[in-house]
């Protein structure tokens, strides 16, 4: 997700990656620290897309490396050193911020490196590789994939107008489906306080169209095209075109588009607050208190459809799966991870906002973060890495730094140190 205010913070390029906050301040210029990792390998299993073809040989490329061990830049190292080495960042980043649980998977090509946990889910109960969590912004991604198939199947182009199914929403006639998508349409951001009374009852559920007449009600941020602000209006009006043009539920076209080709048994559309068992409870200081804010209603957060649960290993798979391409066309994946055709954008040199997804020194990056529950998956196509992780905070904890984001940097530089994510690390 993204964040609902920015903080000014010591912590490099905070202002590139906010972090989701619900505090009560406009946050119409927010420069969203979303989402999405450049994953572009073949998925274990025997899916391959358009960057399964990418040489890892060259600039960036990775060694080839003997049975037992995996490449780190362009050396070999054992895969048991290599997974103690992002036990040790994982355990050293849980003692400094502070973390109550920590859920991480690691694969590097065709070998699984790591896939463990640390902590607690809740007093008691001890975190476990299998427990479920929302993962927000990662159904951005989906979203973005769906509407890449439909392209490529001819149901509708990213160039159609938005006037075509909402005619009557302001400046439809200018806005085109990929300025949804790649947040440049210029809605305004429901997501503030101000207009959008979440902390009154945080079990409130939400509809579509109360969330879009809220966005479309205040001042346009800028005209479509001409500025990147993230709003979570786009994605709610993008949903309801995709169920328009289709004939089709949003949950329904990424459960045929996504989750049942990868075999996703663990990641689903969620209706209402419920999370599927086993769950990782989450906590947040956001209201002034430490509290469980684990079953505080998600209908806010994006189209009816696409707010979801999964867990890491659901998430590792997505995150190859998506950035490889594999579910795409060689041209719908290009279009996902292409720069925007004019700068636009509030991110630093080597970084940019794609389609649905975070292109980061190459890696494609998503790293949702809301309401207690912070998560990133990450994949460096060069070197074939997939990173996923999610984590949960101790009343100690900075409530205004991602943790998840440190760890995805701090392993991400670990594994491939010429090409380190720019992200937030410390």
């Amino acid at each position: 997700m993204c964040a609902a205010q920015h903080r000014e913070s010591s912590v490099p390029n905070a202002r590139f990656f906010p972090t989701l906050r619900l505090r009560p301040r406009n946050i119409q210029n927010l420069a969203l620290a979303l989402t999405t990792m450049l994953l572009a390998a073949m998925l274990s299993g025997g899916l391959s897309g358009p960057a399964a073809a990418q040489s890892t040989a060259g600039d960036g490329g990775s060694a080839q490396c003997p049975n037992g061990q995996v490449p780190t830049g362009q050396e070999c190292a054992d895969t048991d050193d290599v997974a103690a080495g992002i036990r040790a960042i994982v355990a050293e980043t849980i003692a400094e911020l502070h973390l109550k649980a920590v859920i991480v998977g690691v694969k590097i090509g065709d070998t699984p490196v790591l896939s463990e946990s640390w902590g607690k889910s809740m007093t008691g109960v001890p975190a476990t590789g299998n427990m479920h969590f929302r993962n927000g912004a990662v159904a951005i991604a989906y979203l973005s994939t769906v509407l890449l198939e439909l392209q490529d199947r001819g149901v509708l182009s990213l160039d159609d107008r938005l006037s075509k199914w909402f005619p009557d929403y302001p400046k439809s006639d200018r806005i085109t489906l990929k300025m949804l998508i790649n947040s440049t349409s210029g809605y305004t951001d429901y997501v503030n306080l101000d207009i959008l009374p979440l902390y009154e009852d945080v079990f409130r559920h939400w509809t579509p169209d109360e969330l879009i007449a809220i966005g479309l009600s205040q001042p346009m941020v800028c005209d479509p095209g001409t500025c990147f602000a993230y709003a979570h209006t786009n994605f709610v009006i993008l949903g309801k075109v995709l169920s328009k043009a289709t004939g089709k539920p949003v949950e329904e076209l990424i459960r045929e588009g996504i989750l049942a080709p990868l075999s996703l048994k663990d990641t689903r559309s969620e209706a209402t607050a419920e999370i599927q068992q086993p769950v990782l409870h989450a906590f947040t200081s956001e209201r002034g208190i430490y509290e469980d804010s684990t079953y505080w209603n998600p209908s806010w957060t994006l189209a009816r459809g696409s707010i979801m649960t999964t867990n890491v290993p659901d998430l590792l798979t997505s995150a190859i799966a998506i950035g490889s391409g594999a579910l795409l066309s060689e041209n719908g994946y290009a279009e996902m991870i292409a720069p925007p055709e004019k700068p636009m954008s509030p991110f630093p040199e080597g970084a940019y906002y794609g389609l649905g997804v975070l292109v980061t020194n190459s890696w494609i990056v998503q790293t949702p973060a809301f309401a207690g529950y912070a998560a990133a998956m990450a994949y460096l196509p060069q070197r074939r890495i997939a990173i996923a992780v999610t984590a949960t905070m101790e009343p100690e904890a900075n409530d205004e730094l991602r943790s998840t984001d440190v760890l995805f940097a701090r392993i991400g530089r670990f594994l491939a140190p010429d090409q380190a994510p720019i992200m937030r690390s410390r």
